[in-house]
């Protein structure tokens, strides 16, 4: 005779602990949450969207004691598969309803906030008071949420100091067995061995971050602004280098031409209107926001060289002369390495909109669109970089048959790292994830491409030959997910001790199963 135990759908237990409308089982629903930017997964089983840190330990402690794994989603931008489960039934845990920010301390300089938060809601609360984090976002922040930054880590804004994951100074996080877990306080990281730091990065393999505290620093009193082309990419690396290594910019990008002529046809820098408007407030008075917005719209969308290297900056100061005083030595450092000064344009737009809409989750004519990365020394940027050229000149006949476009973002972090972002263009069909995140008027300006496997596929294994150069080169990774070799990278007894304290943490293999690939 069957027991209650086995005839009990294991969601019945969750819905006992957190109540129906927690829980969403529309198809809808469960279809996004098994897609990301590339990859198409398994659908969960629910989709247990939880309102307070309480209902969160309550439902994860509830799932997995009946069995279910459970796995974290941000903002869902991800293109590694880092919470996309597999097929043994999950249920997803949609963060967005864990928004709130608890508190800010100007008095001892930091903020607390739920996981759920995006980076655009801080940055909105805190910038009118002339605070901000360290770190603060990436720029699809409009979407991307505080705990996904602290889990699959990132890098942009503030990206002259280092990555997202370094900040925090302590997490509330919740284990596999419902419990919360406490990693440090709001005085100083670390305060004894650092668990905040065994956390970060983790892709959510070791436990589901529920508040962040970090710290809390004066935001820029001016600003200064700096674009330079370059026609040998020699020069454009090394100038990028020497800027990182003199930490004199808080921003360091730039594209090679065949992104650089992708991201000018996707966005009309001088025709968008609310973001020249917002630029043009965030330039210090009325009069001066006139001046500079009348040189964006003269210099229009042709100001860089399309065969060159791009490089943009922003230096930051207490006061319009420190923050010149640093363009001038980083002007000084790209005329040494063959650059041309250009209009500033793209580091002004970005910077009065520093979270714009999603729409580069595909290309400038709908074409599918997928990114990989590797974080490298500034001595192996380049030999790295003539690697991969030498791999897609080995595929040079296929990548032109399948129209299979390849590009790269530059960009550094900290004074110690370069990440290369070497990133794939193709025609191909879009899925519901990116008609989802798409703008209604620019997705009613897209080509509906109809599926093309075969160009996919190759995409794929481009994406497996470009991971494989650049661990040869020693390159460490952002967003691991499921997408990059961790497990394989690092040193076996380091490996060891991960997966021991995965074992102690989750030792039925329920917290995002599969991330790290552990």
């Amino acid at each position: 005779m069957a027991t209650r135990a086995d005839t009990q759908n294991p969601l019945d237990s969750v819905r006992e602990a957190v109540g129906g409308d927690a829980l969403v089982l529309d198809e809808t629903t469960l279809a996004l949450h098994g897609q990301d930017v590339f990859t198409i997964g398994e659908k969960p089983l629910a989709v247990f969207r939880p309102t307070s840190v309480e209902m969160l330990a309550s439902g994860v402690g509830a799932a997995t004691a009946a069995g279910l794994a459970v796995v974290p989603r941000g903002g869902g931008m991800s293109y590694t598969s880092g919470y996309l489960g597999d097929a043994q039934g999950f249920i997803s845990i949609d963060m967005g309803g864990l928004d709130r920010i608890v508190s800010i301390n100007r008095e001892d300089m930091h903020v607390v906030v739920e996981a759920g938060c995006t980076w655009q809601t801080l940055y909105e609360a805190l910038h009118p008071l002339g605070l901000r984090v360290p770190a603060w976002g990436t720029l699809s922040g409009t979407y991307a949420q505080i705990g996904g930054g602290m889990s699959q880590n990132g890098v942009f804004w503030g990206g002259g100091r280092g990555p997202i994951a370094q900040t925090p100074m302590s997490y509330d996080i919740v284990l596999a067995n419902g419990t919360l877990l406490t990693t440090g306080n709001a005085t100083m990281r670390p305060y004894g061995p650092d668990l905040t730091g065994i956390f970060s990065a983790d892709s959510g393999a070791l436990g589901i971050k529920a508040r962040v505290t970090l710290p809390l620093i004066p935001e820029a009193k001016a600003l200064a602004y700096g674009s330079f082309s370059f026609a040998k990419v020699e020069g454009f690396l090394a100038a990028a280098s020497q800027i990182s290594r003199e930490q004199i910019a808080t921003e360091i990008f730039g594209f090679d031409p065949f992104l650089q002529a992708q991201r000018m046809r996707r966005e009309s820098l001088a025709k968008d209107a609310k973001a020249l408007l917002g630029m043009m407030k965030s330039q210090g008075g009325f009069w001066k926001g006139i001046r500079e917005g009348a040189k964006v719209v003269s210099a229009g969308r042709n100001f860089l060289d399309a065969a060159s290297f791009s490089l943009h900056l922003i230096a930051e100061g207490r006061n319009d002369a420190a923050a010149s005083a640093d363009m001038a030595r980083i002007e000084q450092i790209a005329l040494a390495n063959g650059g041309t000064k250009t209009d500033n344009t793209i580091p002004k737009i970005m910077r009065s909109s520093p979270f714009p809409d999603v729409n580069s989750i595909v290309g400038p004519n709908g074409e599918r669109w997928v990114p990989t990365h590797g974080i490298l020394r500034h001595s192996t940027v380049l030999p790295a970089l003539e690697a991969i050229i030498a791999y897609y000149e080995s595929h040079a006949e296929d990548m032109e048959r399948l129209q299979i476009g390849a590009g790269y973002l530059f960009l550094t972090c900290g004074t110690t790292a370069f990440l290369m972002e070497p990133v794939f263009f193709w025609p191909d069909a879009m899925e519901d994830f990116h008609r989802r995140y798409l703008t209604p008027e620019h997705r009613a300006k897209l080509t509906d491409f109809p599926p093309n496997p075969e160009a996919r596929a190759l995409v794929e294994k481009l994406r497996k030959g470009v991971l494989e150069i650049l661990g040869r080169f020693g390159a460490a990774h952002l967003q691991i997910g499921r997408s990059y070799p961790y497990s394989e990278r690092i040193a076996p007894e380091a490996l060891e001790l991960v997966r021991a304290i995965k074992r102690d943490l989750d030792p039925h293999n329920l917290m995002n199963p599969g991330a790290l690939r552990l």
